[in-house]
């Protein structure tokens, strides 16, 4: 498999380490190959491209270090390709930079190779435009003659231009014919073809087959970042499509971002704006969104979270967030738990229960079951140097604009009075307040106005 490195794509990261829905591209191509039954996947890159630190578990590298064109690419596997070969093996050569192709094409690739005994199958289409494509030329018998390439149009006679078969670029070889016949390909303009093989093993008298297919995407190649949105949309409306057989509901699936390996339960509904991002399960009859990002967090069943963000946080079955709620990192929600309008958790534990309905703070804290945050309460957990935790009982009532100031602890069944500024624990049952008492100064307004008349 070659790496595909481009310069198009304007950016220091390796082109195939670009992200399709959530995933670097090539791990796309390697799940496919796997998916089609490879027991080896090797992947050819250039030195000091850090791109074999990036690669999958259990995928092999080879260093390109002489060199170019895809048959030096593919030669520069020749150590992969001679224990394949030593074992009877086939081996797929397929492009790091083309993420749709599919593991059931692969496996419509190789049995095709097998049934035809071949020693090389080419997967080609008559389903596009062949502009800018290798055409497949066939003798009388309707055999492979011969691959021409069109990339200089004005040198291809007009009747092979008119050929609509085209070569996608991906290949099924037996191993020890491949190596045999790349070691004679010749060098063109400085560059090793891969497709140099193929008059070679005619000229041996081997059989060249093809695999014609009118799935058409595994031709998509990513050049630049346009080809990059592109191949990105049509994976993210497969993504949905699956989803949606599986039971889930998509009210305008054209604006939802979805990436490759989140999981949701059946009946649940995915509004507007919805972004899913990896890592993020969700569960059964929830309901997600209108414009709702969630990002590797864990959604029970029956949550209603609308217009809010939830990152790498859990919430239980039966939850509500939001509106307008932010979950940040370590937020635990529990069941029936309620997060409302504006309200912000953060590495904290709402009880099952709980109700935090609006304008709140909950940040290092620990809420019990059942209990009632009033609005415009604040956790103060940082004292400039260091974070501390609050601890809120279970069926305790805060009154509006408390302020706890960590470490504290209010026992089971407290309560606090609105305006307070918690300094101290609040034992169980007791009605905590830290407030100055109301002064009324009478006649102030009209002194007031007066002495503005005077000023």
């Amino acid at each position: 498999m070659a790496a595909g490195h481009g310069t198009r794509m304007r950016s220091s990261l390796p082109k195939v380490l670009h992200a399709v829905c959530g995933r670097p591209m090539i791990e796309w191509v390697i799940d496919a190959a796997r998916g089609a039954g490879a027991e080896h996947v090797v992947c050819v890159t250039r030195p000091g491209s850090g791109l074999d630190r990036a690669l999958p578990e259990g995928t092999e590298f080879a260093e390109q270090r002489s060199g170019e064109g895809t048959g030096a690419a593919v030669l520069a596997a020749r150590e992969q390709i001679e224990a394949a070969s030593a074992e009877g093996a086939d081996v797929v050569v397929l492009s790091g930079d083309h993420p749709l192709v599919t593991a059931e094409l692969l496996r419509g690739l190789l049995t095709r190779h097998a049934r035809r005994e071949a020693a090389a199958t080419l997967l080609t289409t008559d389903k596009l435009d062949p502009i800018g494509y290798g055409r497949i030329l066939r003798d009388a018998d309707g055999e492979v003659e011969r691959l021409v390439e069109t990339k200089h149009p004005e040198h291809v006679p007009a009747d092979e231009l008119a050929v609509r078969e085209i070569n996608l670029g991906s290949y099924a070889f037996r191993a020890a014919d491949l190596l045999e016949a790349l070691g004679r390909v010749a060098e063109t303009d400085g560059e090793r073809y891969l497709t140099g093989v193929f008059p070679l093993m005619r000229e041996a008298g081997r059989r060249i087959a093809t695999h014609r297919t009118d799935d058409v995407r595994s031709a998509l190649g990513v050049n630049d970042r346009a080809d990059l949105m592109e191949v990105e949309r049509i994976a993210r409306l497969d993504i949905i499509e699956r989803h949606a057989r599986a039971g889930v509901s998509f009210s305008a699936p054209e604006t939802v971002y979805l990436d490759a390996d989140v999981e949701i339960g059946e009946d649940t509904t995915v509004g507007p704006g919805v972004t899913l991002t990896a890592g993020t399960r969700i569960g059964r009859r929830c309901t997600i969104g209108p414009q709702t990002t969630i990002h590797a967090s864990a959604l029970g069943d029956r949550v209603n979270a609308p217009h809010s963000q939830l990152v790498e946080c859990q919430v239980s079955d039966g939850a509500s967030i939001g509106p307008f709620a932010y979950l940040r990192p370590a937020a635990r929600i529990g069941e029936d738990a309620k997060v409302g309008s504006f309200v912000e958790v953060k590495n904290a534990s709402v009880g099952r229960g709980a109700k935090v309905p609006h304008l709140s703070y909950i940040g290092d804290a620990d809420i019990g079951e059942n209990t009632n945050v009033g609005a415009g309460n604040i956790t103060a957990n940082y004292d400039g140097a260091h974070k501390h935790r609050t601890h809120i009982g279970r069926n305790v009532r805060t009154g509006v604009d408390t302020a706890f100031v960590a470490p504290v602890r209010v026992g089971d069944g407290a309560y606090t009075g609105a305006g307070s500024v918690i300094v101290e624990d609040v034992p169980e049952g007791a009605l905590g307040i830290a407030r100055s008492r109301q002064r009324n100064v009478e006649g102030y307004a009209e002194r007031a106005r007066e002495e503005g008349e005077a000023g």
